[in-house]
């Protein structure tokens, strides 16, 4: 004779197994749902992220204008090295050599320059 086991509860049958399943399948959607919908909510981090994103593209678009600015002047100061003539080139140097050595004298003079700018602009101004 086949002895009878006494019912516990514990034992899951196959009936309920496939809606516990279900459930469980439902609770990770709905907690992958809410996930998504607090970091759409969250205005604070998506704004961060568009900032930091248009940050980036600033940054890269700056790098491409300054080494096009480079090229292009690089290229303009070769034309017009080739156009100048000799003489011209040399009385150049030799301004530029002079300008080097009378630093402290010729700051002084831009700033009394500048100044003298100022005051005048200020006065008319009255």
């Amino acid at each position: 004779m086949t002895q009878d086991k006494p019912h516990t509860g514990d034992e899951a049958t196959p009936a309920t197994d496939e809606p516990r399943a279900q459930v469980e399948a439902t609770r990770e959607e709905l907690g992958e749902t809410v996930e998504t919908l607090a970091a759409k909510a969250d205005v604070k981090a998506r704004a961060q992220e568009k900032a930091d994103t248009v940050q980036q593209q600033v940054e890269e678009k700056t790098a491409q204008a300054q080494a096009q600015l480079r090229d292009k002047a690089s290229h303009v100061v070769h034309v017009v090295q080739d156009k100048t003539p000799e003489p011209v080139r040399e009385k150049a140097g030799q301004g530029l050599q002079a300008a080097r050595a009378n630093r402290a004298p010729l700051l002084a003079a831009a700033g009394a320059l500048i100044a003298l700018l100022l005051i005048r602009r200020s006065r008319k101004h009255r």
